[in-house]
């Protein structure tokens, strides 16, 4: 994974490509960032991807931040448990939404704000 300069990170779309690209590395699937800055005035970007099980949902989950906090990245706080099927990492502007597919399949926040632009699309 690239590594990026820690003031590049304040721009919301370079922190929620890093977190993709982690995600990635962590052999996250059916990643998709989605573009919500004009909806809401909460956060500008979703991170949305999944994990084959529990076990790796826990390891995708430290992997995330793990590498966002080397690069800079301050974590504001964490929501869920790797056996509820859905981690919310909370970055500020950013959100990044870890799923076992099952919970991915019933929350479908992709159909939800299927109107958001989707800028990186990782399967």
């Amino acid at each position: 994974m690239a590594r990026l300069e820690q003031e590049t990170l304040a721009s919301p779309a370079a922190l929620a490509r890093y977190a993709a690209e982690a995600a990635a590395d962590a052999l996250a699937t059916d990643i998709q960032v989605l573009d919500l800055h004009e909806y809401t005035p909460f956060f500008d970007l979703f991170v949305i991807c999944t994990a084959d099980n529990t076990r790796q949902l826990r390891a995708l989950s430290l992997r995330v931040v793990e590498a966002l906090r080397e690069a800079g990245a301050e974590l504001r706080r964490s929501e869920g448990e790797p056996e509820s099927g859905w981690i919310v990492l909370d970055y500020g502007t950013v959100l990044v939404h870890l799923f076992t597919p099952e919970q991915r399949q019933y929350y479908r926040l992709e159909e939800r704000w299927s109107h958001a632009p989707k800028v990186l699309v990782i399967q």
